[in-house]
């Protein structure tokens, strides 16, 4: 597919991952004056302007930094700038904001925002899911990383093998037990989402808690010992007992949500009926080419088209112009 990498989070911004510096820490310390952090607060990137389509840059001896972080081992090193500046991930979901709603955290999209009271009026914590279209491409892919990496560090402090606590390692790249002397490395939980066609018709569906309205693309976890192809088959049997025949591999997408890499793929359904699964999903239907073009344009009645940044939203729109070759 000749637009694969456009998707969002898809890269192309510039970033130098710089692997080779991560075991140097005196060659780190070197690049740390010019650094910059990225500041994520559970999960939530700090950003700026007026649309909020910048981060934040913070540099890493800034008082908020010193302050809420105070050790080497909560920075993560993401790499290098286009210009050669050291970027670093910096977690403060230590800090407490006077007031906040807790339970908005959990919402499928958190429309709340948080301000540092050290931190200008113009710099806000907010959900990446409704920043990830406003962001450069470098902004996007660094603030997709800082925010699967802050978060397997969050997840997996403890050892998975003896349970005892992990040493940060690699600039953040790695945990290591200092009981068993086990490695452990940030994961990335591979999953399918499929562009399901028959005729002239997509396969979309939805799950429970979503927005009134809102389809997307069928999608599921690849299982061990599985194909890319073997799990769109399964999955969409699984959800609607729609048979599938021929499947191809189009794009992929980081999704940092908490840290999956989405397979894009279309596949040709051998039938339409559908028998859903009620513990997969909520509904799944046939969309005409004629109605999705119209819920892309906001005039369908009913149908709400995938969120814009989603590797869904970018293969429906890519299939409604023909571009999926």
């Amino acid at each position: 597919m000749k637009q694969a990498e456009e998707v969002t989070f898809g890269g192309g911004g510039g970033l130098d991952r710089a692997a080779h510096l991560r075991g140097d820490p005196a060659a780190l310390d070197a690049l740390k004056p010019r650094a910059r952090a990225i500041v994520l607060w559970r999960g939530k990137p700090l950003v700026e302007g007026e649309a909020r389509d910048r981060l934040a840059l913070l540099p890493l001896d800034h008082p908020v930094i010193r302050a809420e972080v105070g050790t080497r081992d909560a920075v993560v090193f993401l790499g290098l700038d286009p210009d050669g500046r050291a970027l670093f991930a910096v977690d403060l979901s230590t800090w407490e904001p006077e007031q906040f709603d807790a339970e908005s955290l959990g919402l499928f999209l958190d429309p709340s925002i948080q301000r540092h009271p050290a931190l200008p009026e113009t710099q806000v914590f907010a959900e990446l899911r409704g920043l990830m279209v406003g962001l450069s491409r470098l902004d996007a892919e660094c603030a997709a990383t800082a925010k699967a990496v802050i978060g397997w560090h969050q997840t997996h402090g403890h050892c998975a093998r003896c349970g005892a606590g992990t040493d940060l390692v690699q600039a953040g790249w790695q945990r290591t037990c200092p009981a068993c002397r086990s490695h452990h490395f940030p994961r990335t939980d591979p999953v399918v989402i499929m562009l399901i066609t028959h005729g002239s018709s997509v396969l979309m569906g939805r799950s429970p808690g979503w927005p009134e309205g809102m389809y997307s693309l069928l999608a599921g976890f690849i299982e061990p010992g599985e194909t890319l192809e073997a799990a769109v088959r399964r999955e969409v049997f699984e959800e609607t007992g729609v048979r599938v025949g021929a499947v191809e591999y189009l794009s992929s997408q980081p999704w940092p949500f908490p840290a999956s890499l989405m397979f894009g793929c279309r596949g040709e359904a051998l039938s339409r009926e559908i028998r859903i699964d009620p513990a997969e999903i909520e509904d799944a239907m046939w969309v005409s080419r004629s109605d999705m073009m119209e819920a892309f344009a906001g005039r369908h009645p009913v149908l709400k088209p995938a969120r814009k940044g989603a590797i869904a939203h970018f293969l429906i729109r890519n299939w409604l112009a023909d571009r999926l070759d």
